[in-house]
């Protein structure tokens, strides 16, 4: 079946959050999160590296609205319920259908953190990545020094199958990286043959 085909929830709910695809409109919420996190978010995030215009938050947004419908990428935009406010982004990038498998990214504003936001939100998605969606393997990557970004697959009880040795470059292309892989994987029972007998 085309990926496109494939039925994806473009809203979810946790206890404390909305999850839902990006829209149009929605550059100026999640530009404002990263003017007030730029400091947190430039170390790690390439879209960080320079404050962006609300005109360019604003074409980001549109664009990952045009890959959720694709099923290129799955972004979601994180909405507080109670006050309707942005808290983050996260979703499904470096997505293979054929496995399936996803790898899931996240950021949130700053402003926000330290309330389980994202762990809150990162779980609903490992969740409906292996059973909603079929998926055998779900992977978070981020590298070896980012402790904050690291504890949300370590509360999560993701394993970490590696620690990748001088595997990229920081985002400013100063220094050479490590990469820890984070994953979950789920085996699923093929049918057996019957013996056959000559």
């Amino acid at each position: 079946m085309n990926h496109v085909l494939f039925d994806v929830p473009t809203k979810i709910e946790t206890e404390r959050l909305i999850l839902r695809m990006p829209m149009p409109g929605d550059g100026e919420a999640v530009n404002q999160a990263i003017k007030a996190s730029h400091s947190e978010l430039k170390p790690w995030l390439g879209f960080a590296q320079e404050v962006p215009s609300v005109e360019e938050t604003e074409t980001n947004t549109r664009e990952a609205h045009a890959k959720f419908i694709t099923r290129e990428a799955l972004r979601y935009l994180i909405f507080c319920k109670e006050t309707d406010g942005f808290i983050g982004s996260t979703g499904f990038h470096n997505v293979d259908w054929n496995v399936p498998k996803f790898e899931i990214g996240y950021w949130i504003d700053s402003r926000q953190s330290g309330h389980g936001y994202m762990r809150e939100a990162v779980g609903r998605l490992t969740e409906l990545a292996l059973n909603e969606l079929q998926g055998r393997r779900v992977e978070i990557r981020c590298e070896s020094d980012n402790y904050k970004s690291r504890k949300i697959p370590e509360q999560l009880g993701y394993e970490l199958e590696g620690i990748l040795k001088n595997e990229d470059l920081s985002v400013d292309g100063k220094r050479v990286t490590d990469t820890c892989i984070y994953a979950k994987v789920k085996s699923f029972r093929t049918s057996n043959r019957p013996d056959i007998t000559c």
